[in-house]
């Protein structure tokens, strides 16, 4: 059922620009304790301004735990579905970041709008709220049912959140839930998040000496650590500087359908910031929607290695290395901490004595397939608003608060969109949101309303 004339014409992204702006200006981050204030702050403005629609708003708070803000409308009665749209106000760092402008202001440029958060993740879930807001002042209420949680630590990995949804089971009691923090493939191509990888932290470590020695004396017949640390992490790549352990096989009718995801060197290349001559990664056969999704990565965070500042002739007694391992969908942590002990501890160069870690930083892959009404209707919404259907897609990050709602809810419809594209930059200087995406999803948010509403709670069973 498309949404009635009266709300698409209340639609106003202008007016949701303004709300966003509001929201950015605060620099509500989590992993910063200087910021928890700000975090806050925030929780209590949204919490006011989701009153102020009319929904009954509340900050919850548990001991130990960054404020979450939950707030419901329930009056379309109870033959209805009921609807999460879930969200995250806290944001990522920005110290030390190469901003062109605030980050904390937003500023347009050209079709986008810049400040951390635009689109990781307010831009995501203040989209909803127009749409809301929209539904009530044209028809004085909603075609569903509508809860709202806007958590405020996602992005130190919601460690807390399964304590809120044990705590406030409530709040998150539903038919169908919206997780609005994922990526579309392109501004002009929807996307339907049904795949992230897992996330794994290791600690290589590599010793060789009691104490320091002369590099003089001695080098040329003692090893270097730190060059047996380097040997160490290239078992795990092969010549392109890919993960060369752990790889899956995915379905072959995937892979043929992967080939259509708009990711061309060209996406990759302005996507990434890559520097005028560097190439994306040769595809060998793959598409790169598969490297990016469905097989797993590895990259190199931190390292103990020699700074310039640390610099002299000696030979160290040891070295390590913080590996960041994306797990495949499907791939478990046991599974990929046993392929790295085998190839990492196996004849150890000259000897030297290698650990190997798990780190605290862990959560497992998630693979989804969205069947019944509930997709349906999702893909009538989006048609409707961006003329193009929804494209089934994978995220290559690690989002724990998906897999957690997998787990818990993995009953119920579970709809990952957002307002992110392949050039939004979340997470790095210069995030972004485009407009023309925001108003897309706006409108895509209030025909899914419609759309959701049309079922009912018995239909969205069907």
């Amino acid at each position: 059922m498309p949404m009635p004339a009266a709300v698409s014409a209340a639609l106003d992204p202008d007016r949701a620009l303004r709300r966003l702006a509001g929201y950015v200006a605060r620099p509500a981050i989590s992993c910063d304790p200087a910021h928890h204030a700000d975090v806050e702050a925030l929780a209590e403005a949204v919490s006011a301004d989701l009153a102020a629609l009319g929904l009954q708003a509340e900050v919850l708070r548990l001991p130990g735990a960054l404020p979450s803000v939950a707030a419901a409308w329930m009056g379309a009665g109870p033959d209805a579905p009921t609807v999460l749209v879930y969200g995250h106000l806290d944001l990522q760092p920005v110290k030390g970041e190469p901003w062109t402008s605030d980050p904390h202001t937003l500023t347009q440029r050209g079709e986008r709008v810049f400040a951390r958060g635009a689109s990781d993740d307010m831009g995501g879930w203040v989209s909803h709220l127009e749409a809301i807001q929209a539904y009530l002042e044209a028809e004085g209420g909603l075609p569903v049912n509508l809860r709202l949680l806007i958590e405020g630590e996602e992005e130190i990995g919601s460690p807390n959140l399964e304590r809120y949804m044990d705590a406030f089971p409530e709040a998150f009691a539903a038919d169908v839930m919206i997780l609005t923090d994922c990526e579309n493939p392109s501004p002009t191509q929807p996307g339907l998040t049904v795949s992230l990888r897992g996330l794994l932290e290791v600690e290589l470590r590599c010793a060789a000496l009691e104490a320091d020695g002369h590099s003089g004396l001695w080098g040329g017949m003692v090893p270097d650590v730190s060059l047996a640390l380097m040997r160490l992490v290239s078992r795990l790549c092969d010549e392109d500087g890919r993960m060369a352990i752990g790889r899956v096989e995915v379905p072959a009718d995937w892979r043929a359908a992967a080939w259509e995801v708009p990711l061309s060197p060209a996406v990759i290349h302005a996507g990434a910031h890559l520097l005028p001559g560097v190439s994306a990664l040769p595809d060998r056969g793959r598409p790169p929607a598969e490297w990016m999704w469905r097989q797993p990565s590895i990259t190199v965070v931190a390292t103990s290695l020699p700074t310039a500042e640390r610099k002299k002739n000696a030979l160290r007694t040891a070295a390590s290395a913080t590996l960041s391992v994306r797990l495949a969908p499907g791939q478990t942590i046991d599974e990929m901490i046993g392929l790295l002990r085998a190839v990492l501890l196996a004849d150890p160069p000259a000897g030297v004595e290698v650990s190997v870690e798990q780190g605290k930083n862990a959560s497992e892959g998630w693979l989804y397939t969205p069947r019944g009404p509930a997709f349906a209707a999702a893909d009538r919404a989006y048609r409707a608003s961006w003329g193009q259907p929804l494209l089934q897609v994978g995220v290559g990050g690690s989002i724990p608060f998906v897999a957690l709602f997998g787990r818990r809810y993995g009953d119920l419809p579970l709809i990952l969109n957002g307002v992110m594209d392949p050039e939004s930059t979340a997470h790095g200087p210069n995030e972004s949101l485009h407009l023309g995406v925001f108003a897309k999803a706006i409108a895509a948010n209030a025909a899914l309303y419609a759309e959701l509403g049309a079922l009912g709670k018995v239909g969205l069973r069907a």
